[in-house]
């Protein structure tokens, strides 16, 4: 049903006030009143009505929840398809060509993959790993800033001990002077 040219009427006003105060959402009574949603939305912003939106907002964060273990999931079979990926460099292999004028099939067992097939095998890999790292990047906390807190408190230590060795050179060079 086409509703954007009929005009809005007291009865539509009437109607949004009687099904709101019902505690019937906008999707339900654009349904029932045959008008689409955002004319029920201006219509109660127009009556001063508003609509809960604990449950959207609650579906909503479901929904995102749902998209995140998706992802999750896909990322894991990413990196477990890079893990096999990269076993497969150094497994026995069978290499096969057609050639020769008689377009003749040949094949033979090597103990690991030919060069080329290796590139592409990492190549296969790479990809597998960067698209699993970009559905789930690694946590923020990697722990950089503790080694940089120890470095820096090794560097401070390792200063002040240069500085005493060096004042007591310093004295023992005033002491051994003429």
């Amino acid at each position: 049903m086409n509703s954007s040219h009929r005009p809005v009427t007291e009865e539509d006003h009437r109607l949004v006030r009687q099904l709101h105060a019902e505690g019937l959402g906008r999707n339900e009574i654009a349904r029932r009143i045959g008008r689409a949603q955002r004319t029920v939305s201006v219509i109660a912003q127009e009556l001063g009505l508003t609509f809960d939106t604990t449950m959207t907002e609650e579906a909503t964060r479901h929904r995102v929840a749902q998209l995140a273990e998706r992802r999750a999931m896909l990322a894991e079979a990413l990196q477990d398809d890079a893990e096999r990926l990269t076993e497969q460099l150094w497994r026995r292999t069978t290499v096969f060509a057609f050639g020769g004028k008689d377009n003749v099939f040949r094949s033979k067992d090597v103990d690991e993959p030919p060069a080329a097939d290796k590139k592409a095998l990492m190549t296969a890999a790479g990809i597998a790993l960067e698209k699993s790292l970009r559905l789930v990047p690694p946590a923020d906390d990697t722990g950089a800033d503790a080694a940089r807190s120890l470095v820096g408190q090794l560097l401070s230590g390792l200063t002040a001990v240069h500085r005493e060795q060096q004042g007591a050179a310093d004295e023992g060079a005033d002491g051994d002077a003429p």
